[in-house]
Formats: structure tokens, sequence, C-alpha cells
């Protein structure tokens, strides 16, 4: 099985752990985000994957080199230009082992600990020509219970019922030909295929996070830590 990974972004507002490196090496709980991913693509049976890079790829690539040490081949499609999200997934593509395959495709900010088989069986169960991971949406604000213009009570930081674009998915090939050259395919492409009725939604029962903000790299090191 192989997989992209999006680790080109500058990350703005997580400065100042991105002055230096691209948010993918920010480091949770010891180790940089990166590597978190890799380690459970091999886990879940992914042996290559191509890193899209821009912002500082060279420290990509000192740090993971071949992937060997990761137990995975890596290959690089460094961007001459910023091409947005879906452009730097196509432009990727274009380096990928096997383009006749499905592949896994994965945001840099994302932390996750859930089956990666379980995510396939739901795509290929649903015929799918793309399928995206959901995560339950929490809220970072305080919710207020209400009754007869009274509160009755606080709950911090509730989940909430809906459910959110994980950053995760498994494309087919045909989804990355749709795929913009440059721009973004969540305003484009899977937007088309909900349209068609080819677009898979698979709710994650597991742990996951994404780590947008300093806030989100403390908390996100606190979880790993109780997760061992």
């Amino acid at each position: 099985m192989q997989a992209i990974i999006l680790a080109g972004g500058k990350a703005t507002r997580l400065r100042p752990y991105t002055e230096d490196r691209p948010k993918a090496m920010v480091e949770i709980a010891g180790t940089p985000i990166v590597a978190h991913q890799i380690r459970w693509l091999v886990a879940s049976g992914v042996t290559q994957a191509v890193v899209s890079c821009g912002y500082r790829a060279e420290i990509l690539q000192d740090y993971l080199g071949d992937g060997s040490s990761l137990g995975i081949g890596l290959t690089y499609a460094v961007e001459p230009e910023p091409l947005g999200r879906g452009g730097g997934l196509k432009f990727a593509a274009r380096h990928l082992p096997h383009p006749e395959n499905f592949t896994f495709a994965l945001n840099g900010d994302i932390i996750c600990r859930f089956p990666l088989s379980a995510l396939l069986e739901h795509h290929r169960s649903a015929g799918a020509t793309a399928t995206l991971a959901l995560a339950p949406y929490k809220t970072t604000w305080g919710i207020t219970d209400v009754e007869d213009g009274l509160i009755t009570g606080f709950r911090q930081s509730p989940t909430l019922p809906y459910w959110i674009n994980g950053g995760i998915y498994v494309l087919e090939p045909e989804c990355i030909e749709m795929l913009p050259d440059k721009g973004d395919h969540e305003d484009s492409t899977f937007p088309a295929l909900a349209k068609q009725g080819r677009l898979g939604g698979y709710q994650i029962s597991g742990y996951w996070r994404g780590v947008d903000n300093a806030k989100d790299v403390i908390e996100a090191t606190q979880d790993i830590e109780n997760l061992g």
C-alpha cells in the first residue's frame, strides 16, 4: 500500500514552532508529527509514501532520509511554487510507485490512532471514488444549558453532534485525475464527487487530533503521553 503526506505548509498559526521548520516537523511528545504519521502508516501495512514538500523541504529530507529507519520507502515531491493542497496532492501523485492503485493521503498536521484498514474497508464497501475520514467536532467554546430562561449548567469544550473532514483520505486513480493543478480539492474535487454520489465518509472511532496552534501542541503531547 502507498500514501501521500502533505507536509509543505508554512503554518503561520504555529509560530514560533514553525519559524525554522515545516509544520509536519513540529514535535509532539518529543517526536515530529510526520514521524508519528509514518509509524501509524507502517503499522497499517503501508510500505511506500511520497512526502509533498515546499517550505523548508530540506528539513524533512534530512530528518526522514529514504525512510528506512522508519521501515518505509520514501520519495519526495518538492513543489516549484505553492500549488495549494489539491495541486500539491496531484503533483505528489506523479511520484507514486503504483499510480494505477488507490492511495491513502493525509495532511501533515494530523495525529491519529485508528484502524486504517477500517477506512479502506468502508471505502471499498461504499464503492466510492474517494473516501474521507470524518472526525467528531469538539468545540473550543464552553456551552450553556438553558431552561425557561435560566442557565442550568455549563459544559466546557463538548463534542457536538457533527462530523468534520479529518484530513485523511482514500483516493482512487480517477480522483487523482480530478484534482486541480493548483488550488484546494476541498473546494472543487470533493464537492463534485459528493454531487455525483461517489464520495464516501468514514466516521473515526479512535484517536484523532489536528495540530493547528500552540495550544494543540501542548494538548496533543499530553494525549500521546497518556496513550503511551
